[in-house]
């Protein structure tokens, strides 16, 4: 199986995806929520993320939606709050 090269983070973090529970995790668990490109594995979506925001991922968990779409929920790093990113972006 090929790999492919995903470069430009813009293609590969598609849109937040905001809901009433993304929020919480935004507030509670330091987790922000994005539909990411369907090819991007976990590396590319953290890398991707980091360049993009100027912050440190822990953790990358990913599923695929009911619609077909690939879901990411990004868990920064302690030292980096989610809810500045979320503020950047204009969710909160």
């Amino acid at each position: 199986m090929a790999k492919t090269k995903l470069k430009d983070p813009f293609k590969i973090l598609k849109y937040p995806y905001v809901t009433e529970k993304t929020i919480s995790l935004i507030e509670k668990e330091n987790k922000i929520t994005f539909i990411v490109d369907r090819k991007a594995n976990k590396q590319q979506i953290k890398e991707a993320f980091e360049k993009l925001f100027q912050v440190k991922v822990d953790k990358v968990n990913t599923m695929i939606t009911f619609k077909g779409e690939k879901k990411a929920i990004i868990k920064l790093k302690p030292e980096y709050k989610a809810i500045d990113v979320a503020t950047k972006l204009g969710i909160m």
